[in-house]
């Protein structure tokens, strides 16, 4: 084994974000680079339900990884899987050199929610190893996004975006423009919102789990050889244009014209796709339309979670609505939404 490891003397703890989003997909290379000549962007607002990670002092020549839903994992540094459950954690370890370590992850969303937390929790863990880095705080954070993602990405086995380690580090309200040019930076972040509207934006939101967790790989997967294969590029085409149009509106707070964006983008994801949806989302996402609301699910759907948009009054209706349909499926039900306007937290404790 070898000798530079790296060994940790006291706790580490570090918070993340997850997300909602609209124009997800597009935040990878495989779409962005073809679509460059569209200015492709991603919309996400970083939301509270934070994955938390903690770097704690272990046995030196083991690695362990703790995470509620999945059985503890414990390795040899050399020997750690990146194949398993929670081989991202081991990956990330791996790259740090770490030995000695005992990871331990508390998420307050859902498993497999399709909310990014497995992403939110790569960027904490990447943040924490760094924790001892000084470094221009904005240089940090690019590295700490593309550091979390460049590893998920090596592991994964399919092509990875970059929105949910964005969501994760910076937080808040942003559009993410994605440049496809190799002489500028990959990404450029547009803030549409500042916490000074918090209360105007989560009062016209509803978050909901459907109670089946997503397999993103399956309907990301299709999407991209679908893409490459060049029978879906039209579509892709106007998905560019509903993300902007949504932009737009939501930064001129004209609710009506983001909701028939959002509607719109989620109708050509389902003619590609159509088991994107499951039979409760269909439910939550036709209630959405009869109370003209836009609705869409989150991250590459096919379970998880769906998300609501509208002026005041019919988010309050819709939402007693979604509570009844919620109300018939198992572990399905309202989550709590507000904005995380700060993206990784070091914690004291």
């Amino acid at each position: 084994m070898s000798d530079n490891f790296k060994y940790i003397s006291e706790p580490v703890s570090v918070s993340a974000p997850c997300r909602i989003d609209m124009g997800g997909t597009l935040d990878i290379s495989t779409f962005y680079y073809p679509l460059r000549h569209l200015n492709p962007c991603t919309f996400n607002i970083a939301v509270n339900l934070r994955t938390r990670v903690r770097i704690l002092p272990y046995i030196k020549g083991k690695i362990k990884v703790s995470s509620k839903g999945f059985e503890s994992a414990e390795y040899p540094p050399d020997a750690a899987p990146f194949d398993h459950p929670l081989g991202l954690m081991f990956a990330v370890a791996a790259y740090f050199r770490a030995d000695g370590v005992h990871i331990e992850i508390e998420s307050s969303s859902p498993p497999r929610s399709a909310l990014g937390g497995s992403s939110a929790a790569a960027a904490a863990l990447v943040a924490a190893f760094l924790k001892s880095e000084s470094e221009d705080e904005g240089m940090k954070k690019e590295k700490i996004v593309k550091l979390a993602h460049a590893l998920e990405e090596s592991v994964a086995g399919v092509p990875c975006g970059l929105q949910d380690q964005l969501a994760a580090v910076y937080g808040g309200v942003n559009a993410w423009y994605w440049t496809g040019d190799p002489d500028r930076p990959v990404f450029r972040q547009k803030a549409l919102a500042e916490p000074e509207i918090s209360d105007y934006l989560e009062s016209r939101l509803l978050l909901a789990y459907c109670g089946i967790p997503h397999e993103s790989k399956n309907i990301n997967g299709r999407w991209v050889r679908e893409f490459i294969s060049g029978r879906t590029r039209d579509l892709w085409h106007e998905i560019v244009s509903c993300t902007h149009t949504f932009i737009d509106a939501l930064t001129r707070q004209d609710m009506g014209t983001a909701v028939s964006a959002m509607n719109r983008e989620l109708a050509l994801r389902k003619k590609m796709t159509p088991d994107v949806l499951d039979e409760t989302g269909e439910k939550l996402t036709a209630a959405a339309a009869e109370h003209n609301c836009g609705a869409r699910f989150t991250g590459a759907g096919g379970g998880g979670c769906l998300w609501a948009l509208g002026d005041q009054r019919n988010v309050d209706r819709l939402k007693k609505v979604w509570e009844k349909i919620l109300s018939e499926k198992k572990g399905a039900a309202l989550l709590n939404l507000e904005i995380a306007w700060e993206g990784l937290l070091y914690d004291k404790r």
